[in-house]
């Protein structure tokens, strides 16, 4: 699968001026492709016009010179052949309305961001496809971060479609060089995968914070995949999508580091540091409706029961490993399955 040449006549709108959305929309500029970013905070639309990258988001970051960017959505969307919709989940219901007014008909939109809406349960193209009835909606998820997508470094992700000939072709138009999307059409597993990920982080950095150790925190990333293997099956997510790179591969590289928000969202839980003063991560909005859609299918998720519970204050990090530790011994082979 090879990346779309320089002087395509691709236009590809990016909706969503955090990381993320800045580093895909420079990403596809590189590629010589038309790419206009939306963000709402004017200064970071200033500092992208005058070749200053996103210091808000991804600082000392050079982002391609091409890269247009814009406050006005429907000037983002206009004449664009391809939408990236790079915005938080909690906050798609609220830009739906005037995305449907903008949006051309036939352009596809790939929804790139992870996470549950709270109250709904839903995923995000749940969300969409409810604001924008008959749109084409596809699925990227996989292991990246957006600094290393941003300087080109190597990267592999799973796009994912409604048709095997839908998601061939949108992952070969946002191929480039140093990106590549393995298509797919399981769109609830690639959803799933993306925003159970994110509670499980949590996890792992509240170990990592406590000064548990390796050990520990490794069998937090190995027993986290079990439940988002049986809630994501219970949520009708294929098996091998789940092994694949938006389900266990984008779980190890979340669990791995501090350029994870919400890994280190977990290290300052661990350490009982503020809170205040953190970029919020979307697993504190994901766990509780995670854990009440585990509840609701009978689906046994302690590490995801335990992160919705410290986060709602009903318990404290140490109080939970013990109740883990605590819990009946049983044989590892009962967990094969995936349902």
């Amino acid at each position: 699968m090879s990346a779309s040449p320089v002087g395509t006549s691709e236009r590809i709108a990016v909706i969503g001026g955090g990381a993320w959305g800045t580093a895909l929309a420079s990403l596809e500029a590189h590629a010589g492709r038309k790419t206009c970013l939306y963000a709402r905070d004017a200064g970071t639309v200033e500092a992208i016009r005058r070749g200053a990258g996103n210091p808000r988001y991804l600082p000392g970051v050079p982002l391609a010179p091409s890269l247009r960017a814009t406050t006005q959505l429907r000037e983002a969307l206009d004449g664009a052949t391809l939408v990236l919709l790079v915005v938080p989940a909690q906050s798609l219901a609220g830009i739906g309305p005037e995305l449907a007014a903008h949006c051309p008909a036939e352009a596809p939109v790939v929804l790139c961001a992870k996470g549950i809406e709270r109250g709904t349960g839903r995923f995000a193209t749940g969300v969409v496809a409810d604001r924008m009835p008959g749109a084409r909606l596809a699925v990227l998820s996989g292991p990246s971060f957006a600094e290393d997508v941003a300087r080109g470094l190597p990267t592999a992700v799973t796009l994912a479609a409604m048709s095997e000939a839908e998601a061939d072709a949108i992952a070969r138009r946002l191929s480039t060089e140093t990106f590549r999307p393995y298509a797919s059409t399981d769109m609830v597993g690639v959803e799933a995968g993306g925003a159970l990920k994110n509670v499980l982080a949590l996890a792992a950095g509240c170990v990592a914070g406590r000064g548990l150790g390796a050990s520990a925190s490794a069998a937090i990333v190995t027993r986290g995949f079990v439940e988002l293997r049986r809630l994501g099956g219970a949520l009708g997510a294929r098996p091998e999508t789940l092994m694949g790179l938006s389900g266990l591969g984008d779980l190890v590289l979340t669990c791995s580091g501090a350029q994870s928000r919400n890994f280190a969202y977990g290290v300052a839980l661990g350490r009982g540091d503020d809170l205040a003063g953190l970029k919020l991560a979307e697993g504190v909005h994901s766990a509780g409706i995670a854990a009440r859609l585990a509840e609701e299918r009978s689906i046994d998720a302690p590490i995801i029961q335990a992160v919705a519970a410290i986060l709602a204050g009903r318990i404290g990090v140490d109080d939970a490993v013990r109740s883990l530790l605590a819990r009946p011994l049983k044989r590892e082979a009962d967990d094969a399955d995936f349902g």
